[in-house]
């Protein structure tokens, strides 16, 4: 049975399990979930997701959510198709979890508060704060210093392999430079990586609405 994408286009956390599903070249079918007409509140949709939150994958009655889970579910349970975005190895696989783990602690809890002050604020007829957003950057910035440092001895964060962990900063960091930073450029290590993230197709295929492959 296909498995069956909830979310919406321009979720940050559903591009993310979006691009992996490309990645991978698993099909998916996909269903929209209009979140600001309260569909992620019926009592259908509470029951898949208690939280009201999106993604949230249904695989034939078997349900999860929180978006980096449903990653890590798709590459286990299709590790023949497409990339191989979680290594096997013992090494290779904590050197992963290690990256997964600098995704979640030092650049999401700066990248996800700032792209909200310049891109959702606004969305939400709110006024951005130009000075939490500087000074978010600026701490993100500093994170990525050490970014370059890593990414000018390997190609990846977890190696010279392509892991999910780098498929993770995608939504987020592309909201980063449409809130008017240059922060994912500015350092050569840095940009070479992100730019070539950037151009993955699997990436490429989630702009703009997003679509079944089923």
């Amino acid at each position: 049975m296909v498995l069956k994408l909830y979310g919406a286009s321009n979720s940050t956390c559903t591009r993310r399990v979006a691009t992996v599903f490309h990645e991978k070249k698993v099909p998916f079918e996909f269903i929209e979930v209009d979140v600001l007409k309260g569909a992620s509140k019926t009592p259908e949709y509470l029951a898949r997701q208690p939280f009201g939150q999106i993604p949230c994958l249904d695989d034939d009655g078997f349900i999860l959510f929180e978006s980096r889970a449903i990653c890590r579910y798709i590459e286990a349970k299709f590790p023949n198709q497409g990339s191989t975005l979680v290594p096997t190895e013992a090494k290779a696989k904590a050197l992963f979890e290690q990256a997964a783990s600098i995704e979640s602690s030092n650049f999401e809890v700066y990248a996800l508060p700032a792209v909200f002050e310049k891109v959702f604020k606004p969305y939400f007829n709110l006024t951005p704060d130009q000075a939490t957003f500087d000074a978010l950057i600026a701490k993100l910035d500093a994170k990525l210093q050490a970014y370059d440092t890593i990414l000018g001895k390997q190609k990846y964060l977890a190696g010279n392999e392509l892991t999910m962990a780098d498929l993770f900063h995608l939504p987020l960091g592309t909201l980063v430079g449409f809130a008017g930073s240059d922060v994912m450029t500015s350092k050569p290590n840095v940009a070479r990586w992100w730019k070539e993230l950037q151009a993955r197709p699997s990436w490429q295929a989630v702009q703009g609405d997003i679509t079944g492959t089923a």
